[in-house]
């Protein structure tokens, strides 16, 4: 089943399915935010080293069920699976893009 993502969003998706810190990375404007496991990740360098570090210890996957628009906002149903407790479980990814680069992601 294909899901109609944004750009930027579809973007992420694939670079993460991919291992690819950096392409992930590139997906998010110069001080784009991330919202992960009670933690705020501010800029590229801390993106990336947020999934490459996240990659190596859960060994993790998404793959995404559903999207919808939510107060200006793209949320993501994702199946995660990896090597964590619980695994796998839907988390929601709530995207906010501006000028074709997300500005701020929440996981939860």
């Amino acid at each position: 089943m294909s899901i109609a993502l944004p750009k930027p969003v579809a973007d992420y998706f694939a670079a993460e399915s991919r291992n690819d810190a950096e392409a992930l990375a590139r997906c998010f404007a110069d001080d784009g935010v991330v919202k992960d496991e009670g933690q705020t990740i501010k800029g590229f360098a801390a993106i990336k080293r947020w999934i490459a570090e996240a990659k190596r210890k859960y060994h993790h996957s998404v793959q995404p069920l559903e999207a919808k628009d939510r107060d200006g906002k793209t949320v993501v149903i994702g199946r995660v699976s990896g090597d964590f407790p619980g695994s796998p479980v839907n988390l929601q990814h709530i995207f906010a893009i501006s000028a074709g680069k997300i500005t701020s992601l929440e996981i939860r």
